[in-house]
């Protein structure tokens, strides 16, 4: 368990500010206490100072986890964030969609959404912003990155890709091993 690098902050707030812009200062500034990145085995963890301490008097091997899995990075040091991280997305989020209930299983099972799947789309998304999924009841479901602005989407055919699905609740079945 160690602090990020700047190499490594630059590019997980990169990562978060495509999906919830300024509000990445409210991830770390919070009401009920101070919280951190730390990483581990490759991986970034979202915890509150408190719990980062007591979970430093383990040593790094045999701890498994601590605070909040929000991604890893790759061997080539990209950063790809894991459906862990939704609940800290959806609240802040920027850009939103909603889905019609037919798409809500097609998108559950790893596929992008088309234009004739979405209810309601937030005005102004822009192209390759970072977007979160939710149902008509408003449960977030994942997130994705937008392939067409709102602007496109409405002039585009009902089959056209408008959100590329990056993930969703079913990875929580689909992966399971993975996610720590």
């Amino acid at each position: 368990m160690r602090p990020l690098t700047e190499e490594e902050t630059s590019l997980v707030f990169a990562k978060l500010a495509s999906f919830i812009g300024d509000n990445v200062s409210m991830l770390i500034d919070r009401n009920d206490g101070d919280y951190c990145f730390r990483n581990h085995k490759e991986r970034v963890y979202y915890c509150s100072e408190n719990l980062m301490r007591q979970a430093a008097c383990i040593s790094r091997e045999p701890l498994l986890s601590f605070g909040t899995c929000l991604g890893k990075f790759t061997k080539s040091k990209k950063f790809h964030l894991q459906i862990t991280a939704l609940d800290y997305l959806a609240p802040y989020a920027k850009f939103k969609v909603w889905l019609k209930p037919n798409a809500e299983q097609q998108f559950l099972y790893g596929n992008n959404i088309l234009k004739s799947g979405i209810a309601r789309m937030t005005d102004g998304t822009p192209t390759h912003a970072g977007i979160v999924v939710y149902s008509m009841t408003d449960v977030p479901l994942g997130f994705g990155v937008s392939a067409k602005g709102t602007s496109d989407s409405k002039r585009a055919d009902p089959t056209a890709l408008v959100v590329l699905h990056q993930c969703d609740l079913g990875e929580y079945l689909r992966n399971e091993s993975h996610l720590n």
